[in-house]
């Protein structure tokens, strides 16, 4: 029979691609196109492996919108804001209601998602300095703290927390509803000594309520001054960790107490030092929307944490959702609150909170 070259060439070719077929490890897997048009999750096809009979392809569960009656909800960050309003000669109102107050947030008016009072719970913390620059008021100052958590504590709805700070910040008590507990605790302890690392400390209390649940609130008892912390702790960051942990600062300043002690003189030594601490104390309380209490002799010093007790029982509660905008980003927004219609009043809350706080 007569093989015309054509067909020679044809067989060849044949087979070297049966022969190549058939030698392992040869033919380079294809990956397998996406089906289109299948019905519910997204499916993501990965690329050809050796696989038995068992393996099943990798879902992508990511929810798609539904045209039918789900709802998909969006959990929204809520931004407590609590605001203290007075009058002219210092005292408390009580007596308003959420129409009474505008929100505005970056200047802009926005909703008020509810308005709460007072009785909301409290998760205090309370930052003790116990360094040697605090040795002359100390035994008054504890036993103005005891009283103030005997009068601020409700223990069916309240906690606190205790802690010192020298050259390291020590957590004397857990947060408890336990009066005893916390007054043990001032108590024992130990004569000051040592520097004062009051600016981590802060950082440190802050980040400690940030789990709890209600007003976070926390009591410095100091004189305000600043000389172990570690170098990149600066003010700016400070007043961060508040602000994102959404905790309200009140400072009892111990500095003028302790020269009234010293000279029977109010005002004192003011140096650059203590200059220094009694901003720095004023801005924390600014910036989140407490107060700063500089009583000089002990009936001072009773009043102050009086006032602190007082003004934590006499809150209002705002409470705002932001839009879902932004939600990741770490920028800050600015808060302010004004009471309308009204004249004569002054109104303290918290300067500002950052998105994306968790």
């Amino acid at each position: 029979m007569l093989i015309r070259p054509a067909n020679i060439i044809l067989l060849l070719v044949m087979f070297f691609v049966t022969t190549a077929a058939a030698q392992s490890g040869r033919t380079k897997p294809t990956a397998t196109p996406t089906p289109k048009n299948i019905p519910g999750p997204s499916v993501v096809y990965m690329p050809t492996q050796p696989t038995n009979s068992t393996d099943k392809p990798i879902l992508n569960t990511t929810p798609k919108p539904s045209t039918d009656d789900e709802t998909i909800k969006v959990e929204s960050v809520l931004i407590p804001i609590p605001v203290s309003v007075t009058d002219s000669n210092g005292r408390a109102i009580s007596n308003l209601r959420l129409s009474d107050f505008e929100l505005k947030i970056d200047g802009k008016v926005v909703e008020i998602g509810e308005l709460t009072r007072s009785d909301a719970p409290i998760r205090l913390a309370m930052l003790f300095d116990n360094s040697s620059s605090v040795t002359v008021a100390r035994e008054f100052e504890k036993n103005a703290a005891v009283r103030f958590f005997r009068r601020v504590i409700r223990p069916d709805k309240d906690k606190a927390a205790l802690f010192s700070v020298a050259d390291y910040t020590k957590l004397e008590q857990s947060l408890t509803s336990d009066v005893s507990a916390l007054t043990q605790s001032i108590e024992m302890f130990p004569p000051p000594k040592g520097a004062t690392a009051l600016l981590d400390g802060i950082v440190e209390v802050a980040e400690y309520l940030k789990s709890a649940n209600g007003r976070r609130v926390v009591v410095i008892v100091s004189d305000g001054e600043d000389t172990y912390s570690d170098l990149k702790t600066t003010l700016e960051g400070v007043v961060k960790a508040l602000q994102s942990n959404d905790c309200q600062v009140y400072v009892v300043k111990t500095k003028e107490f302790e020269n009234y002690k010293r000279t029977g003189v109010r005002g004192g030594n003011a140096n650059i030092r203590a200059l220094t601490a009694e901003r720095r104390m004023i801005e924390l309380a600014q910036q989140t929307g407490g107060a700063v209490y500089s009583p000089i002799d002990d009936d001072e010093l009773t009043q102050a944490f009086d006032r602190i007790a007082a003004e934590l029982s006499q809150q209002y509660v705002l409470s705002y959702y932001p839009d879902s905008e932004a939600e990741t980003s770490t920028e800050f927004r600015t808060i302010t609150v004004n009471v309308k219609n009204r004249t004569g009043m002054t109104v303290r809350a918290r300067k500002g909170y950052y998105v994306g706080r968790k």
